[in-house]
């Protein structure tokens, strides 16, 4: 799996911005400075390293929004987001003295044509390029994409949200980048549900779309290629994002405070170090997605392999401070024997974690999840399951997720059981982490005998060898081997476009992308399937778009969402939903109040 990063959404991305921006940087041998917004900085970061740029010519990076020396001699390259706001800052570097020599400017997506007219009258005779690339969304993984709009959940989710229409036509745009960056227009699906915002997306993209090619195929729409898109909503699978996950990215991201995918941790001497958890990390690649009591196995076997020159005699056996020493002693083993340190580090922190509460957890929120137990059999009684989770010391966002297990075991309680589990949860005063999850088409308070009861998906039959812990598939990853078989049933998942008749995602060629002569290699010669969840996507969701890609080989799985979900902040998002806006006003002074 780890060799495969590099065939994934970071190498497509950091290709592009190479055959368009460092591509016109090339024709000119003055070097240039490169400016970004909040948003083109992170989408730089995640797919180039600063010395990168440094070989294409760009020798400063600055931010567009600070105070910048003028450097009149030299010519700057924009990469911005076609918002108002970064117009207006571009304007202003011209406006009065120009602080570089020209502008080649690039937008991420569309530029409206009022701001491009407003760029025109007030700095067009600066400007040199002037071109849309469309890169509105983020290659987190080499299989995994956001839209960087975690305030999504809630504009869409709200109670009181009314930018709801205009977050799902700006998520469309994105999408629309993405399909354009891989060059594909995709046939669409999407799951049917109460809310209709799967259905909504799905519309909008596919005009968006049929708009884009229309556009850049002089004018001739392009036909459908060999992919599919599906978009699918976040109640779709409530269980997935709540449960405790014991494989180790989902782990660590939902047990220990990793913030921006940096990972902090204490050495023996106290002293504090950070580690960057992404694809530069190949251990990490290799890592990841393994159930953590691999991982705890097979990092000593990998300090023994490396150490294996060394011979130390207690190899298998090392702790951190022996490693410390190890390092010590051998200088030229010292950077592969460190990335093994901070998985070492991480590992022992996700087993105490582990050890002290949440293997108490796991085996009843797996039985709720599954209405089974491990040997197979029904589980008759839900509340006894949860009883024992709510009567132990448990944090109180455990015990939460314990108790929404149960509700979606069930499809929903009674409204007198409701009541009483959130008194034991002791959370009278923000019932709303609970009651919150009606917004997002999930059954809290059972429908009685009058409405027609909710459907569960229908789940498919496991028979591979699983740890008793973690016997939960993320529906989604039947979703996903079910379109690939051509069984995703047409009732649930109704097609807004359809592609060639022909795909089965077992290996339809395409003879697209011709502007490089390696492009099929890179698509590995199949096709892709392309998912979306409104509502932010789970670690685990990640997880099964490897596994399955890794099963069936012939097919790219790439999935997405506005943002990346753990479960606690899941559950603030939910919370929230109910909140009402803040009411701003404005204060007048004594001259606009005498008027």
């Amino acid at each position: 799996m780890a060799a495969r990063a590099e065939y994934g959404l970071k190498k497509v991305v950091w290709q592009k911005i190479k055959d368009t921006i460092i591509t016109d940087c090339r024709k000119s041998e003055v070097w240039k400075i490169l400016i970004l917004d909040y948003f083109t900085t992170k989408l730089m970061s995640s797919c180039c390293k600063m010395s990168d740029l440094m070989s294409e010519g760009i020798t400063i990076v600055e931010d567009l929004f600070k105070i910048r020396e003028p450097v009149p001699q030299m010519k700057a390259v924009y990469f911005i987001s076609p918002t108002e706001k970064c117009v207006d800052a571009l304007i202003n570097d011209f406006k009065k003295k120009p602080k570089y020599k020209a502008a080649y400017v690039y937008f991420t997506d569309y530029c409206d044509n009022t701001l491009f007219s407003k760029m025109k009258q007030h700095c067009g005779k600066f400007i040199r390029v002037c071109k849309e690339i469309n890169l509105a969304f983020l290659p987190h993984e080499s299989q995994v994409f956001t839209c960087d709009n975690a305030a999504a959940f809630k504009s869409i989710y709200g109670v009181h949200s009314k930018d709801k229409e205009t977050t799902l036509e700006t998520l469309a745009d994105q999408i629309v980048t993405l399909c354009a960056t891989l060059e594909e227009n995709p046939g669409i699906r999407y799951r049917e549900s109460s809310l209709g915002n799967a259905k909504k997306l799905a519309e909008l993209v596919d005009q968006k779309l049929t708009h884009h090619f229309e556009i850049e195929g002089n004018a001739a729409k392009k036909a459908k290629t060999p992919a599919q898109l599906l978009i699918v909503e976040r109640g779709f699978d409530p269980a997935t994002p709540v449960l405790h996950e014991l494989t180790y990215q989902a782990m660590a991201y939902d047990l220990i405070p990793i913030i921006n995918d940096i990972y902090k941790y204490k050495t023996k001497d106290g002293s504090e170090k950070e580690a960057l958890l992404n694809e530069e990390d190949q251990l990490w690649v290799k890592l990841r997605h393994m159930h953590v009591a691999q991982v705890s196995e097979q990092i000593p076997k990998l300090v023994k392999e490396i150490s294996a020159s060394k011979k130390p005699s207690d190899a298998k056996n090392l702790t951190i401070t022996g490693l410390s020493q190890l390092m010590k002693k051998m200088p030229s083993f010292r950077k592969q024997l460190a990335q093994k340190v901070v998985h070492l580090h991480l590992t022992e922190d996700c087993m105490k974690h582990f050890q002290d509460s949440v293997e108490k957890l796991c085996k009843a929120e797996q039985d709720l999840a599954l209405g089974a137990d491990a040997e197979g059999q029904k589980v008759k009684d839900p509340m006894r399951t949860l009883l024992p989770v709510l009567l132990f010391n448990h944090s109180v966002y455990d015990k939460i997720r314990a108790v929404l297990l149960y509700i979606f075991s069930l499809n929903g309680t009674t409204e007198e059981n409701l009541s009483k589990l959130i008194q034991h949860v002791k959370i009278e005063n923000e019932s709303e982490f609970i009651l919150n999850w009606k917004e997002l088409g999930v059954p809290v308070i059972s429908s009685g005998t009058t409405s027609l009861p909710v459907r569960k998906p229908s789940r498919r039959e496991r028979a591979e060898e699983t740890y008793s812990l973690s016997r939960w598939t993320p529906i989604i990853k039947d979703v996903m081997e079910d379109v690939l078989e051509r069984k995703l049933d047409t009732r649930e998942w109704p097609h807004q476009s359809t592609g060639p008749s022909a795909w089965n995602g077992s290996g339809a060629v395409s003879a697209r992308q011709k502007h490089k002569p390696n492009a099929q290699e890179e698509r590995r010669g199949g096709s892709r399937l392309l998912i979306f969840i409104i509502g932010g996507v789970s670690y685990s969701e990640m997880r099964c778009a490897y596994e399955v890609m890794q099963a069936v080989k012939s097919c790219e799985v790439i999935i997405g969402s506005s943002h990346i979900v753990t479960p606690t902040g899941l559950l603030d998002d939910i919370k929230a939903l109910s909140k009402a806006p803040m009411e701003t006003f404005e204060i007048m002074d004594e001259k606009s109040s005498a008027k």
